[in-house]
């Protein structure tokens, strides 16, 4: 029932562990695998170790969380050590970054064997400059990348877009056009930024940081909303999603997987199992056989 296929790769049900949020250790993914994930993704990593942002780099906030972490990672070597020891039965991700076509294709070919699909992180809105959503802002940066990669490699090439744009319709058509095999929609709004008033210092060492969580649910289900109408590849959706109710939301307007992040943070790996659940029993009372039946079902 709650069996799906994204760019041809099976999935026991439509949830991914969202990028970024267990790091790239192959405990972490295991543990969310095992925890009901129908998928898991890496944290983005590059070419090159990044140390990123001092702390401190999280913060809580009212409806989720604002962080900079600034796309610490520990390379590319490294992560691929740590894929070769995930459980083979769960399909992988890696997210990856880089600062020009070139480094996104180099990180790519490195990666391939060992993943079933890469999500293209051209969308972090506190990543250094030269990464992150200053590519993804760009229409043609973000065809530039895309293209590169997709010569590159012969697995499914996912693009993850921002919803820090002034039309995300255009930057999801530049992807199609340079052949994305999906999109990831979104991530992190902002940056946004908190002081602390007894120091009147800003909270976070970089200052701004992008804003997740529950708050940012609505602008993440328009944006899979208006792109669901103007492409034909698949879309992710990924925003706020806390429990099944937010899952079939996404689903309605026309994400045919999700990805949940913040919610691990606050709720725990039950998390997955949670909205499986849900989902199952929401299903089974509105004699709904498949995934695929609700998609883009808000569009009828």
């Amino acid at each position: 029932m709650l069996e799906v296929e994204f760019c041809n790769v099976k999935m026991k049900n439509p949830t991914m562990l969202a990028a970024g949020i267990m790091g790239n250790t192959s405990s972490s993914l295991n543990w969310a695998a095992k925890s009901g994930a129908g998928a898991v993704i890496t944290k983005s990593f590059s070419q090159k170790p990044n140390k990123g942002y001092p702390n401190p780099t999280t913060l809580e906030v009212n409806g989720g969380i604002i962080n900079a972490i600034g796309l610490s990672n520990p390379g590319v070597e490294a992560v691929c050590m740590e894929l070769e020891k995930i459980q083979p039965e769960i399909p992988k991700i890696a997210s990856i970054y880089g600062a020009s076509p070139v480094e996104f294709s180099a990180v790519a070919a490195k990666v391939e064997p060992l993943v079933d699909m890469i999500e293209l992180n051209v969308s972090c809105p506190h990543a250094k400059e030269g990464c992150g959503a200053s590519i993804g802002q760009d229409p043609q940066l973000t065809y530039q990348v895309v293209k590169a990669v997709k010569k590159t490699v012969n697995i499914p090439v996912i693009a993850k877009l921002t919803p820090n744009v002034t039309d995300i319709v255009e930057i999801a058509l530049s992807a199609e056009k340079a052949k994305c095999d999906g999109l990831t929609l979104i991530n992190s709004v902002g940056p946004g930024m908190c002081i602390d008033i007894k120091t009147a210092r800003p909270i976070l060492s970089n200052k701004f940081g992008g804003i997740s969580g529950p708050s940012i649910k609505p602008i993440a289900v328009k944006n899979v909303f208006e792109v669901y109408e103007a492409v034909k590849v698949p879309l992710i959706g990924v925003g706020g999603i806390m429990n099944y109710k937010d899952a079939v939301e996404f689903f309605y307007a026309g994400a045919k997987c999700i990805q949940i992040g913040t919610a691990v943070m606050f709720k725990g790996m039950s998390v997955f199992n949670n909205v499986c659940k849900g989902l199952k029993k929401f299903m089974q009372n509105n004699d709904i056989e498949s995934i695929e039946e609700i998609v883009g079902k808000a569009h009828d």
